[in-house]
């Protein structure tokens, strides 16, 4: 399975929810264009991916009202770092705000009910029907699902190799990575104070130097 990188880009994530939602689009191919026009004259179609627009901060209750009329969702979240009371603490937040995906067939299932369901604003159209997710994208982010409901964007790197930390008291460090293991922890050689510090941090925090 071919996946997209720009999905899991860390930039990307981090930058605007328009610029990530773009991304996704440019995938859809011109098969799943026809798949649309198929729909459109009625042709049997088959179960994929949609994307649907949420209120502010609503991706959850859509979610709940969603999967009471027995539509499929999902709504991938990361771990994010947020300072409180002077400290910095990790919480969970939506990848895509404002966006959740759902399963449908346009075939049998009546989608245009999503439209009216409490949380969610619209569904991204291509034309008079929904705009389909290529094929892999939401898939590749299922098989990045850790226990606790969120997604693994972790890098992938190798000890010896020079990394940035992204976020957190030690943002904008570069050093060298020591050490890592199978739970995402990771510790980094710094140089603080003239000397060369093994320092612990969550290995989402790293991104490739240089």
């Amino acid at each position: 399975m071919k996946t997209p990188a720009s999905v899991f880009n860390q930039h990307e994530v981090k930058g605007s929810t328009t610029s990530t939602w773009r991304n996704i689009v440019r995938l859809q191919t011109d098969h799943e264009s026809k798949l649309a026009q198929d729909g459109q004259r009625g042709v049997v179609t088959e179960k994929r991916w949609y994307v649907a627009r949420t209120q502010p901060r609503a991706e959850g209750r859509a979610v709940v009202n969603l999967e009471k009329q027995n539509f499929q969702t999902f709504c991938p979240r990361v771990r994010k770092s947020r300072r409180h009371a002077r400290r910095v603490e990790i919480v969970l937040a939506p990848l895509f705000p404002n966006y959740i995906f759902v399963g449908l067939d346009l075939s049998c299932d009546r989608w245009r009910s999503v439209n009216s369901t409490r949380g969610v604003t619209h569904m991204i159209m291509h034309g008079e029907m929904p705009q389909a997710v290529a094929r892999g994208v939401v898939e590749s982010l299922q098989l990045r699902m850790r226990a606790d409901g969120t997604v693994d964007l972790t890098p992938r790197l190798e000890t010896g190799q020079s990394v940035r930390v992204a976020y957190g008291p030690f943002a904008d460090f570069v050093g060298t990575l020591h050490q890592l293991d199978s739970a995402g922890r990771v510790r980094v050689l710094l140089s603080l104070l003239g000397r060369s510090v093994s320092v612990a941090l969550d290995g989402e925090a790293l991104l490739p130097a240089g």
